[in-house]
């Protein structure tokens, strides 16, 4: 992917077009820059009067502000054992905050907190047996490999 012109660049030319060095599309040959680069900038300038460039907003802003942010850390730590449904409850009942499962689900992971439940007790010391280990595809003869013909071994 292409990187984007330079603030600086862009604030020569602006600048150069403003002093009358010249048109739009002499000032984009002389700098090196496309044309329809050249019109888009003074474009934006006159709508938004800056020459720098404008941040890029993809999607509607956010509704999870730091504060929500904060009510969700405090939310979680009354009871840590609270699923996602009955914490997105809470959520609504308390803070009338309304978040999709899925939603939640990234803010807590983008805020560091974790929803599986931890042990409380110590594994079982009872452990269940182990199969032989067999490769995978081949069959466990064991000790009947003298029941097969000569020739098959």
């Amino acid at each position: 992917m292409a990187k984007a012109y330079s603030d600086d660049l862009r604030r020569k030319l602006l600048e150069a077009h403003d002093r009358g060095e010249g048109s739009l599309g002499e000032l984009a040959k002389r700098f090196g820059v496309s044309v329809p680069w050249a019109w888009k900038i003074s474009r934006q300038r006159k709508r938004t009067g800056q020459m720098e460039r404008m941040e890029q907003r993809h999607g509607p802003r956010s509704r999870i502000t730091g504060e929500v942010q904060g009510k969700i850390r405090r939310l979680v730590k009354q009871p840590p054992d609270a699923t996602l449904v009955e914490l997105q409850q809470r959520l609504w009942a308390n803070e009338r905050i309304r978040i999709s499962l899925q939603h939640l689900w990234r803010v807590l992971h983008r805020m560091g907190l974790r929803r599986k439940k931890s042990r409380s007790t110590p594994k079982s010391k009872i452990r269940r047996p182990s199969k032989p280990e067999v490769r995978r595809g081949e069959r466990d003869h064991g000790n009947d490999a003298a029941l097969w013909p000569s020739s098959a071994r």
